[in-house]
C-alpha cells in the first residue's frame, strides 16, 4: 500500500530520455561522490567535516569540530537521499555506508536524545538558548526526514528510533506549560519533518509539536529578540547585529502574514509545512494564508527560471518586482523548497497550476544547481553572467560562472540529491476516488486509488513534445483520472481508446481534465502543443523593463557565449521572432537547441574603447538559445536570459 505520506517511490519506476541523465547519476556517480566529500577525501573541494564531527561527538576520535553550526544536516540529507535512492534501486554497499553513518549519527545522541554536534561539543552549556543561529532544531528536522525516509525505504527503525528520541525531548522541551520554552527554530525545517513522523509513527505528540511550532511563531514578545537580551549572549553570523524579524518570518503570527518575507529557503520550508498542516486538520485559514503567501510570492517575487530570494545579502526576499539578473541570489535550496510547497499546494487544493510552478522550478533553477557529470554545484542562480565582473570581495562574489567542487555552506548539493532520487513523488498524486497525473515524465509505476492496484505506464519525450500516452490497467475499478493541463499547453486534446474526451463540459476543474470511468485495459492519449514564444517583462520589474525572455513549454531558454559570441547583454530580439527547432542528440547529453535571428548593439568603429560613443548601430546576427537548466555544462562564458526587444 501507499504510505500516509503519498506513493510509495519503490512503485515509482522512472526512465525517461529528459531525466535520465540527472536520476541515474544519483546512485552512480553523485552520491558516491558526496561520500567522499562528507569524508574529506575530495581534492581541493571545501572540506566538509560532517563525519569527522560525528565521530568526535561520539567520543570515536579526538579534535576540534569544525564547520558551520549546521554541519550535521548534510550527512542527514545524504541519508534521505540514499534512502530513496534504495527504495527504486537496492544496493547493498550504498546501504552498507548508510548504516555506517546512521551508526555514528546515533553513537553523538546525548543519553537524553539530545543530538547537535556543535552544542554537545563546542557549547554544551548554551544548548537552545540562541535559537535564531544555532539551527539545533533546523539539524533535528533533517535528520527526522532522514529517518523516516530510510524506515519507509529499508524497514530499518535505528535511526528512526534515534529521530524519536530526539523529537520526545523537544516536545518535552518547548510548549506553552510551565517550565518549558516558548520559543520556535530560526530556520524552519523541523515543522514539515514532524508531520512527516506523525504520518510514520502515528504519535500525535509531534503533529501537536508541529501545531505549536507554526502557531507560536511570531508571537509578541519575539524570542529571538528575548534571547538576544541575555546576559552574554553572542552572534554566531555577524549578519544578525540588528536582527530583523523578518528574515525569519517571525516578524507576525503566520496567520497574519501576506508578503513573503526574509530568507527564502526557510520561508518555503515554513510554508511547506504550513500547507500540510492545514490538510491535516482541515483548516480553511490556513490553507487561504498559503494561497495569499504563495501568489505574492509567485506573482511578484519570483523570477522567470522558478527562483526565489533576489538579495545576495542574506539570501532573502526584498520587495515586489525587485528581480536583478546578475546578481541575484535564487539559491538552488530555496526552488527545491518552492517545488515542495506547489506540489503540496496541489494536493491541499487539486488545482494543476500550483504545479506549473513546481515543474517550471525543477526544470530550470534546479536542474541547473547540478552539472551534467553530477559532481559541481550552482549554489545561486543568476540570469545573466558576465564572468570578468564575479569578483571577489565585490558585490557579485557570490555569482560563479562555474559550478563549484563544494560549498562551505553545502545545504545545495545534498538537497539536489534528494530532490532527483524522490523525484517521482512528484508524477502523481491521489486521494480518495482521484488519481492525478502531475508530471508528463516517462515511468511505469503503480498506485492505490481507494486501496485498489492501478498500474500506470506512462510513454514520453516531453518536453521534447505534447504527447503523452498513458496506459492504465485497472480491471472493474471506477476513479477519476485526473490529467494535468499545462498552462502552456495549445490545443489540448485527450483520447481513450480512440475515442476523443470532452473536458470542457463541467469535467475539466482545477486545471485537470478529469475523466471518470469504470477502468479496464484503457490507453489514454494525451496531445498539446509546445511552441517557442517571447514573454514580456511587466514594466514594475526594473531590472527587465523592455526586455523579452524565450520560454517553450516549463522550459525557459537562455544564450551562452560559447554558441553567441561575447557582449550578450547587447542582443536585441524582435517581438515577432520565430524560431527553429533542432534537437541535438550530440549536445548536452542530448537537448532541443531553438535558433533564431536577432540584432546586436555595437559601437561605431571611432568609439570601440570609449565609454560615451556616438549613436550605436544595429546589426543583423544568428542567435542560438538552450534551455537554462543546461547552462554552463561547456565553456566559461557569458550567459544571459532577458534580452532587449525591438518594440
Amino acid at each position: 500500500m501507499q504510505t500516509a505520506d503519498g506513493i510509495r517511490l519503490k512503485d515509482i519506476h522512472i526512465d525517461d530520455d529528459y531525466w535520465n541523465k540527472y536520476t541515474k547519476l544519483i546512485g552512480d556517480k553523485v552520491l558516491p561522490y558526496q561520500w567522499d566529500i562528507l569524508n574529506d577525501n575530495v581534492p581541493d573541494a571545501a572540506p566538509s567535516y560532517c563525519l569527522a564531527n560525528f565521530k568526535i561527538a561520539g567520543g570515536l576520535e579526538k579534535g576540534e569540530r569544525k564547520g558551520t553550526v549546521f554541519q550535521d544536516s548534510d550527512a542527514a540529507k545524504w541519508l534521505e537521499a540514499v534512502a530513496y535512492s534504495l527504495a527504486s534501486h537496492p544496493d547493498a554497499e550504498l546501504e552498507k555506508k548508510a548504516d555506517y553513518v546512521i551508526d555514528l549519527i546515533c553513537n553523538a545522541q546525548e543519553p537524553d536524545g539530545y543530538l547537535d554536534t556543535y552544542y554537545t561539543v563546542v557549547e554544551p552549556e548554551n544548548k537552545w538558548k540562541n535559537l535564531c543561529e544555532g539551527h539545533e532544531l533546523y539539524c533535528a528536522g533533517h535528520l527526522i526526514e532522514a529517518a523516516v525516509a530510510y524506515y519507509r525505504s529499508t524497514g530499518k527503525t535505528k535511526l528512526l528510533d534515534c529521530a524519536c528520541r530526539l523529537s520526545d525531548l523537544i516536545a518535552k522541551t518547548f510548549g506553552t506549560e510551565k517550565g518549558k520554552i516558548r520559543g520556535y527554530p530560526g530556520h524552519p525545517e523541523i515543522e514539515l519533518a514532524l508531520i512527516k513522523l506523525y504520518n510514520a509513527t502515528k504519535n500525535k505528540v509531534y503533529l501537536d509539536l508541529a501545531s505549536y511550532f507554526i502557531d507560536e511563531r511570531g508571537k509578541t514578545p519575539n524570542i529571538f529578540l528575548e534571547q538576544m537580551k541575555a546576559p552574554g549572549f553572542k552572534h554566531i553570523f555577524y549578519e544578525f547585529n540588528n536582527y530583523d524579524p523578518r528574515y525569519s518570518q517571525s516578524h507576525l503570527p503566520v496567520r497574519q502574514q501576506s508578503t513573503a518575507e526574509g530568507h527564502a529557503v526557510r520561508a518555503v520550508y515554513l510554508y511547506c509545512a504550513m500547507a500540510d498542516l492545514a490538510k491535516i486538520n482541515h483548516d480553511e485559514r490556513l490553507a487561504e494564508q498559503c494561497k495569499v503567501l504563495w501568489k505574492n510570492m509567485t506573482e511578484k517575487r519570483m523570477y522567470i527560471t522558478g527562483g526565489i530570494g533576489s538579495s545576495g545579502y542574506l539570501e532573502r526576499f526584498t520587495t515586489d518586482y525587485d528581480l536583478p539578473n546578475d546578481c541575484n541570489y535564487s539559491e538552488t535550496c530555496a526552488s527545491i523548497g518552492l517545488a515542495l510547497f506547489g506540489f503540496r499546494m496541489a494536493h491541499l487544493t487539486h488545482d494543476a497550476s500550483y504545479i506549473d510552478i513546481c515543474e517550471r522550478a525543477l526544470y530550470n533553477t534546479v536542474r541547473a544547481g547540478i552539472s551534467l557529470e553530477g559532481n559541481r554545484y550552482f549554489y545561486v542562480n543568476p540570469l545573466e553572467v558576465w564572468p570578468e565582473s564575479c569578483m571577489n570581495n565585490t558585490s557579485r562574489a557570490h555569482v560563479k560562472p562555474v559550478r563549484q567542487k563544494w560549498f562551505d555552506v553545502a545545504c545545495c548539493p545534498t538537497n539536489i540529491a534528494r530532490t532527483f532520487a524522490s523525484l517521482g513523488q512528484y508524477i502523481y498524486d491521489v486521494e480518495g476516488s482521484n488519481a492525478y497525473v502531475n508530471l508528463f515524465i516517462q515511468n511505469k509505476s503503480t498506485v492505490y486509488v481507494d486501496g485498489e492496484e492501478v498500474h500506470m505506464d506512462l510513454q514520453t519525450v516531453y518536453p521534447r513534445n505534447g504527447k503523452v500516452m498513458l496506459t492504465v490497467t485497472a480491471p472493474n475499478h471506477t476513479f477519476t483520472l485526473n490529467i494535468r493541463k499545462p498552462e502552456f499547453a495549445e490545443d489540448f486534446t485527450v483520447t481513450i481508446n480512440g475515442k476523443k474526451q470532452d473536458c470542457h463540459s463541467g469535467e475539466e476543474h482545477g486545471n485537470y481534465c478529469a475523466i471518470t470511468r469504470e477502468w479496464e485495459h484503457d490507453i489514454v492519449e494525451v496531445a498539446f502543443k509546445i511552441n517557442a514564444h517571447v514573454v514580456f517583462a511587466n514594466p514594475l520589474v526594473r531590472a527587465n523593463c523592455g526586455k523579452a525572455a524565450i520560454i517553450r513549454g516549463p522550459e525557459v531558454y537562455c544564450i551562452e557565449e560559447c554558441d553567441n559570441g561575447a557582449d550578450l547583454a547587447a542582443v536585441y530580439i524582435d517581438k515577432a521572432t520565430v524560431f527553429s527547432e533542432e534537437w541535438k542528440d550530440d549536445l548536452l547529453d542530448g537537448t532541443l537547441v531553438l535558433r533564431f535571428n536577432g540584432k546586436k548593439l555595437s559601437a561605431q568603429q571611432e568609439d570601440e574603447d570609449a565609454i560615451c560613443t556616438n549613436p550605436p548601430v544595429l546589426k543583423d546576427i544568428s542567435l542560438t538559445a538552450i534551455p537554462y537548466g543546461a547552462w554552463g555544462n561547456r565553456k566559461e562564458g557569458e550567459m544571459i536570459v532577458w534580452l532587449h526587444t525591438n518594440m
